[in-house]
């Protein structure tokens, strides 16, 4: 009976370590250019069946943009804050919505990160079991000294 059990307990394991885990996010509101509001995912990294959307610039350009765009920093040399941004990429790559998840001290600063990020181009979209899908992204931020660093 032991064996019995334990045969069962590890054959449950197996089972659940090949189930697939997809977050996904509840839109209460209507996002223009969404493909399928009831099917926008964050995708997971390293999760078998899910590409998460792919920006058209590499991590060190947006930073660079933010830096050399994001004129408020100019102006406020010694700034010091956190943030992070939050994406939704529809199913055809477009940014559908782009707003602070995570605001900074000031409203002013916040529009230009977020004029930044909606002037990135056209994503490669997520993919979830193949197909192109509406995800969300997350970019958290720092801000030292008046400049930017992913975190």
């Amino acid at each position: 009976m032991k064996k019995l059990s334990l045969v069962l307990c590890l054959f449950a394991l197996s089972l659940a370590s090949r189930a697939q885990f997809i977050a996904t996010m509840e839109v209460s509101d209507t996002i223009p250019g969404i493909c399928n509001a009831e099917a926008v995912y964050y995708v997971l990294p390293g999760m078998e069946g899910q590409i998460q959307a792919v920006c058209p610039v590499p991590n060190y350009e947006i930073l660079r943009r933010l830096n050399e765009e994001v004129t408020y920093l100019k102006t406020h040399p010694k700034y010091k804050d956190k943030g992070m941004v939050s994406l939704i990429i529809s199913c055809k790559g477009e940014v559908v919505q782009c707003e602070m998840d995570k605001k900074t001290k000031d409203p002013e600063l916040d529009k230009q990160i977020e004029a930044v990020f909606n002037s990135l181009g056209t994503w490669k979209a997520a993919k979830v079991s193949g197909m192109a899908s509406d995800s969300g992204r997350l970019f958290s931020f720092e801000i030292k000294k008046g400049v930017f660093t992913f975190g």
